[in-house]
């Protein structure tokens, strides 16, 4: 290495550091991570090494079933990925089963299979949310009173595997707050939260703000998104008063963008990074 490239490549590393610590002080400490979807390494340990140089906290795992290497399964690849994180100083924010948007879990046995097995990953990664999709072929209708039902009663099944796991099952749906309240309630563990998107929420009519202060105690992850924009831009949400709201309710977990790179993923998203850590941070 020249001594040109060691200048430059420390500069670099300098500055990501920079960035990162910015906005973070004892008043101000959120931690922003992505998805790797968003990152365009949907399920690669290279996630990290991009989420690094990018200057996010951390990185939301895709754990990929079926599989023929049986990807996150495999002890060795879970290997893989604790080395990157700790190599890239890139935490494992939480882990995502996006495939039962196509494999639902409330009528696919195999589906309730790989959430008992993601609950055992997760807890190797070293991380404790794992994000249940239901969108597509998965997604819960409230009038649909049988498939309730049964999701129900499959996450009665699987909440004392999680509990024991240090695991928590985060639904991510379209259901309303109320809806939600209930199926959790009806589970009856605490291994069973909301992971709340609130995009999903306001495209939706809702009122977003009121939202999370009913689901106070019960929001296990955030995902933040707007769409083709930056979350700067003009919304249907209104993120300050969401900001405000999860303020209110003690909520001190991650915030997971989950956001487009119209332009350039690494000047996008460190733009939606400092929005977050500005927006969603402790006011002093």
């Amino acid at each position: 290495m020249t001594r040109r490239r060691f200048i430059e490549i420390a500069g670099a590393v300098a500055a990501i550091s920079a960035f990162r610590k910015a906005f973070v002080s004892s008043d101000n400490a959120i931690k922003v991570g992505m998805c790797d979807w968003n990152l365009g390494r949907a399920g690669r340990v290279d996630a990290f090494e991009l989420a690094a140089k990018i200057g996010l906290d951390g990185v939301e795992v895709s754990i990929h079933f079926p599989s023929p290497t049986g990807h996150l399964r495999n002890p060795d690849v879970q290997k893989q990925f604790i080395e990157a994180s700790k190599k890239h100083g890139v935490e494992i924010a939480s882990t995502a089963l996006g495939v039962l948007n196509s494999v639902p879990l409330k009528s696919e046995p195999k589906a309730a299979i790989w959430v008992a097995d993601a609950i055992e990953v997760t807890r190797n990664l070293g991380t404790k949310v794992i994000l249940l999709a239901f969108f597509g072929r998965g997604e819960l209708r409230p009038e649909n009173k049988e498939e309730m039902s049964r999701v129900i009663d499959v996450l009665k099944e699987l909440a004392p595997r999680a509990e024991r796991a240090g695991v928590i099952l985060g639904l991510e749906n379209t259901l309303s707050a109320e809806d939600n309240l209930r199926i959790v309630e009806q589970v009856g563990s605490k291994a069973v939260q909301v992971y709340y998107d609130l995009k999903n929420s306001a495209d939706r009519g809702r009122d977003v703000p009121k939202e999370i202060r009913m689901l106070k105690g019960l929001i296990c992850q955030v995902h933040l998104k707007n769409g083709p924009r930056l979350l700067s831009e003009p919304s249907n949400v209104d993120f300050p008063k969401c900001a405000e709201a999860l303020r209110e309710i003690g909520y001190d977990g991650w915030y997971i963008l989950e956001t487009s790179s119209p332009r350039d993923i690494f000047q996008d998203t460190r733009a939606n990074i400092e929005y977050t850590r500005k927006a969603f941070g402790s006011v002093v």
